[in-house]
């Protein structure tokens, strides 16, 4: 199986930057926090930053931007939990092609608001049915499927985030670091883990994931794939990490990936606080899960330098009322 690696990453970026310019995904910083332990600083990669608040935007462009333009023109389909069909409504409008977005209808209204703000035909059905409807759409009308994860090309549009974390922390003049990324179907830590293999700092590469969904952490220590049905994984707040590990991703996850730890729904919801009112910065349950990881698992996790990434911010105000309420 071929696995993207540290040129496909390079090759990511610059078609981003050439064919979508000010349009395409921002340059996240990594930005510390003083209140962090001095033996382990902690930088966060906010990429609740991006233009639809979450990472989904690099991979979903960079998939689309893929395709010859005939192809494209057909427009663009996709299956999510919310955040990935943001990311290919915003492609579908950045390219000016139809794009048709399949999501479950216990989404974050947030999140599907937003799909449809920027264009696209939403379909809601059930958690399960994602998939199977999506495809059915895509051979009806002609349209190119975007998975989620399970797609070399959505992979190497998520390496550009672990482009920019090797890059920040070279400038850091940084050795030595643990990262943690939040893992669900694995699209994110295989993108991060294969631009980090070639880096100048020698990094511990972590996968953080909701305790109530920890089939990630299960199948790595297993060493191979253990299905969890969908009743089981969506009990989590962290509708963002409901998904399983392709055979694709999951052969990143073995290569590239170090541990995976868990967190519970009390420590991801004290995270959102955390984040919001120490940090400024809003994140959703999925997003916050590394920084739950940092606050409350650190006999799991290494000294040094820590770089946490902030996957996404798209919460619905309800739930970060609750969450700062405690």
């Amino acid at each position: 199986m071929q696995l993207i690696n540290h040129a496909d990453a390079l090759a990511a970026r610059e078609t981003l930057t050439s064919e979508l310019g000010t349009a395409g995904p921002v340059r996240t910083p990594l930005l510390p926090v003083p209140e962090s332990e001095p033996s382990r600083p902690l930088l966060l990669k906010p990429e609740s930053l991006q233009p639809i608040g979450a990472f989904k935007i690099r991979g979903a462009l960079h998939a689309t931007a893929a395709l010859d333009e005939r192809t494209r023109s057909r427009g663009i389909v996709a299956y999510s939990s919310g955040n990935h069909a943001r990311a290919v409504a915003y492609a579908g409008r950045a390219f000016d092609i139809p794009a048709t977005v399949v999501v479950p209808h216990t989404a974050p209204t947030t999140k599907v608001e937003a799909a449809r703000s920027l264009g696209a035909e939403v379909v809601l059905v059930e958690v399960a049915e994602r998939e199977a409807r999506a495809e059915r759409i895509a051979a009806e009308t002609g349209a190119t499927l975007i998975p989620p994860f399970d797609s070399p090309a959505v992979i190497a549009g998520q390496a550009t985030v672990g482009l920019e974390i090797a890059e920040d922390l070279r400038s850091r003049g940084v050795s030595e670091a643990t990262v943690l990324v939040p893992i669900s179907g694995g699209g994110l830590i295989s993108g991060v883990g294969a631009a980090l293999a070639e880096a100048d700092t020698r990094v511990r590469l972590i996968g953080v994931e909701p305790l109530l969904a920890a089939d990630a952490r299960e199948s790595l220590h297993a060493d191979r794939r253990v299905d969890w049905p969908v009743s089981a994984r969506t009990r989590t707040r962290a509708d963002g990490l409901t998904g399983q590990p392709s055979e694709l991703t999951f052969e990143h996850i073995r290569t590239f990936v170090d541990d995976v730890v868990t967190v519970t729904e009390e420590e991801i919801g004290e995270a959102i606080s955390h984040l919001a009112g120490t940090c400024g910065l809003v994140a959703e349950p999925s997003g916050a899960v590394t920084t739950a990881a940092y606050r409350h698992r650190s006999a799991e996790l290494p000294t040094g330098t820590t770089v946490a990434v902030v996957s996404g911010g798209n919460i619905d105000p309800e739930l970060l009322i609750s969450s700062l309420a405690g």
